[in-house]
Formats: structure tokens, sequence, C-alpha cells
């Protein structure tokens, strides 16, 4: 069995790169869900909007007895 060593200075570096890049893809995906989240709203209303507007324009039905 061998045992590896590394520089704790290499280590260290290391090791702050990959926490960066986790800090830096964590943000850009925050920010990917906060556009999808508006994107979602404003989807919402339109479906909202055309099922009112559906709704009403629908003819009423009579029953005849």
């Amino acid at each position: 069995m061998t045992i590896e060593t590394t520089d704790s200075g290499e280590l260290l570096n290391s090791f702050r790169t990959r926490y960066q890049s986790l800090v830096t893809e964590n943000q850009q995906l925050a920010q990917k869900i906060k556009e999808n989240e508006v994107q979602a709203l404003k989807l919402l209303g339109a479906i909202e909007t055309l099922e009112f507007l559906e709704a009403k324009t629908e003819e009423p039905v009579i029953k005849e007895d």
C-alpha cells in the first residue's frame, strides 16, 4: 500500500479553488431559478387570462324541458 503525500499549500489552493467554483456555480443556479420563477409567473398570468376569456365567451347552455 502506497501513501501519497501532498504539500499542504497545494492542498489548500486546491480546496480554495474547488470551494470558489462551487460558490460561483450556486450563485449562477440561484440566478437561473429567479429567472425561471419570473417566467413561470408570467406564463401563469397568461394562462389564467386566457382561461378567463375563454370561459367568458362560451355560450350559455339553455335547457329546454
